[in-house]
């Protein structure tokens, strides 16, 4: 199917994990795609893969918590396919996972500055260029942004402002023809939810997976396939909602992904060749916002 054939379509943190994901399944479906992410992660990787299958793709690396780096990754969409009708606000960070008393500082002020003002920069910067194509916003929510999320309040706590703010852009830029959703992920296989590659611990890990009543993670191309229905004109009655995608963790009460049986605990085999489940950084890191490029 083509159900993005004529698209073009920015998705932030599309360089590993749910993002490689959403913007290999978007390419699938005819859209071209801006592949954007930080200089570290294989965004670049990602636009060669996407090209050497047949679709259309180019990579922008920078630091989009910077205004100028958000206007700028717009106008490489603009600039290279003419247009920008969907923007995929992924990116965001899990950098700690600690009580809130013990919660460091800096992991705060890091995931406000990936979690909150990427989102906000990125659809400040794209609103004009929507406004002309009658385009849409979908953006990373959680679980954690409905429920909280212990031993990382302040991760939960930036997720509830995204659910927050696409409703309210939903509810605001609906006279100009812009939908705004949100995709709410439980556990999903990426480096995110491993001991091995993420702030957990094997404890956290194992109660994490326990903890959903489908008895594992979700895998970064089921979540992909959600962002692909919202973004499609299929959704065009949906705006200002938020789709879970989380193996019922919402509806959970207890550990039942414990009782599950083995052979229903399996991952979808999926249709995409994804390389980068597992890349990108958990970590914080420290950037340059006047590093960009565009390939």
């Amino acid at each position: 199917m083509n159900r993005l054939a004529g698209k073009v379509a920015i998705v932030t943190g599309g360089g590993a994990g749910i993002g490689e994901a959403i913007a290999k399944k978007f390419a699938k479906e005819g859209a071209a795609v801006v592949v954007a992410g930080f200089p570290e992660d294989p965004v670049q990787a990602v636009a060669d893969e996407i090209k050497a299958s047949g679709g259309r793709a180019v990579a922008f690396e920078g630091d989009l918590a910077s205004e100028a780096m958000a206007k700028a990754c717009v106008q490489t969409a603009v600039g290279t396919f003419g247009q920008l009708d969907i923007l995929v606000n992924n990116a965001g960070t899990f950098p700690a996972a600690k009580e809130l008393g013990e919660y460091p500082v800096e992991a705060f002020e890091y995931m406000i500055k990936n979690n909150i003002y990427t989102v906000f920069h990125m659809s400040r910067a794209a609103l004009p260029e929507l406004k002309k194509t009658r385009g849409n916003i979908v953006s990373a929510g959680s679980e954690a942004g409905h429920m909280g999320e212990p031993m990382n309040t302040p991760y939960g706590g930036t997720k509830g402002f995204v659910h927050a703010f696409m409703r309210g852009i939903a509810g605001e830029q609906a006279k100009y023809g812009i939908r705004a959703n949100c995709v709410g992920p439980g556990p999903i296989d990426t480096a995110w939810t491993h001991k091995e590659t993420g702030p957990m611990t094997a404890e956290m890990e194992k109660q994490t997976v326990e903890g959903v009543p489908m008895g594992r993670r979700g895998t970064p191309e089921e979540v992909a396939n959600v962002y692909l229905f919202l973004a499609s004109d299929e959704a065009s009655y949906v705006t200002g909602a938020i789709y879970f995608a989380d193996g019922g963790v919402t509806i959970s009460k207890s550990s039942s992904g414990a009782q599950v049986p083995s052979d229903l605990k399996k991952e979808p085999a999926g249709e995409l060749k994804l390389e980068h489940s597992k890349d990108g950084h958990t970590e914080i890191r420290n950037q340059d916002a006047g590093h960009m490029m565009g390939h």
